[in-house]
């Protein structure tokens, strides 16, 4: 007997139905919630460990860590395990193990040490072993900063067309050395002032400031220090270039804080990452002022035209920073 039209419809309706609950009862059943491992530094070689499996973890199957063979553990009355060792477990490799099947859950490691310092990772599906974190030690800390703040000036365009621009201006080697050392000095105070939250500025328009700063000095480059139709000694700014980059250094500092912001300071070694963030930063910049010296001099020593070529980058540089000055005022506004 053949079914009629309405009959058909509330029959593929009921087996859409079906297939939808199926399905939907299959996701819950594959519950990829995380495995959460806690171990706590209590006391010197002593930890707690905690593990909160996922509902799809049967009790007869819940996880246990294997530790280095220096270590053993006992059960506390609050079912947490206690960890005692003959030696700290810093940067030993420890490996999760499932008793009977291995379940394809990610997991959830946070290491708390005795120092207040506290480390997350996140382990994907099937990674077994992690490695145990330990605390902040003042040398690791200090190239690891020093690396980031050179790092940040060899791809930070605005500061580097920054210090083009005042190499140019500058002119001579003493020149160079005491107008970079205002600009040094001064993006110093405001990069650990607002990295330690002294001083705090919204960042767009700090940014915005900076590629002002920028156009500035290009705008300068390219009118040279005579002015058209005078004979002076020029501008303030190539008379005196020191003012111009200890004023416009407070506000590279900022740039270098926000983005040291967004890096992160240690937990612990607050300062050491701090000196050593701007220390990387004075290394590359130095590396790339001695870069443009040199090759303005090879360019003198060749016979071109430094004064020509003064003015096509004092515009060229001018274009570049008047684009990110417009791009960056319109973010904010």
């Amino acid at each position: 007997m053949r079914r009629r039209p309405v009959e058909r419809q509330q029959w593929v309706w009921g087996t859409a139905t079906v297939v939808c609950i199926a399905i939907a009862s299959a996701a819950t059943a594959d519950d990829l919630r995380p495995l959460y491992i806690q171990i706590d530094e209590e006391a010197e070689n002593r930890y707690l460990l905690r593990i909160k499996t996922p509902p799809r973890v049967r009790a007869d199957n819940v996880p246990r860590i294997v530790l280095p063979e220096t270590c053993g553990t006992t059960l506390s009355a609050r079912a947490t395990t206690v960890i005692h060792c003959t030696h700290a477990l810093h940067g030993a490799e420890l490996t999760i193990s499932y008793p009977r099947r291995e379940v394809a859950n990610p997991t959830v490691v946070r290491v708390n040490l005795l120092t207040a310092e506290s480390h997350t990772m996140a382990l994907s599906s099937g990674t077994r072993r992690f490695r145990m974190p330990g605390p902040e030690d003042v040398a690791t800390v200090a190239v690891q900063y020093t690396w980031l703040g050179a790092e940040h000036i060899w791809v930070g365009f605005d500061h580097l067309l920054f210090l083009v621009c005042l190499i140019w201006i500058a002119g001579n080697w003493k020149r160079i050395v005491i107008t970079i050392t205002g600009f040094t000095v001064a993006h110093s105070i405001t990069l650990a002032l607002s990295a330690l939250d002294v001083v705090r500025l919204p960042v767009p328009p700090t940014e915005a400031v900076i590629a002002l700063s920028v156009l500035f000095l290009a705008t300068e480059v390219a009118k040279g220090p005579h002015r058209a139709g005078g004979a002076g000694s020029g501008s303030l700014t190539w008379r005196y270039p020191i003012t111009v980059s200890s004023a416009f250094g407070l506000l590279h500092g900022l740039g270098f804080a926000a983005v040291l912001n967004e890096i992160g300071l240690p937990q612990v070694e607050v300062i050491t990452g701090l000196i050593f963030f701007n220390i990387g930063v004075e290394i590359g910049q130095v590396i790339f002022a001695l870069g443009v010296v040199l090759a303005l001099r090879g360019a003198a020593l060749a016979g071109l035209d430094l004064d020509r070529g003064r003015s096509v980058a004092g515009y060229a540089v001018g274009c570049v920073a008047a684009y990110w000055l417009i791009d960056r005022l319109v973010a904010f506004t």
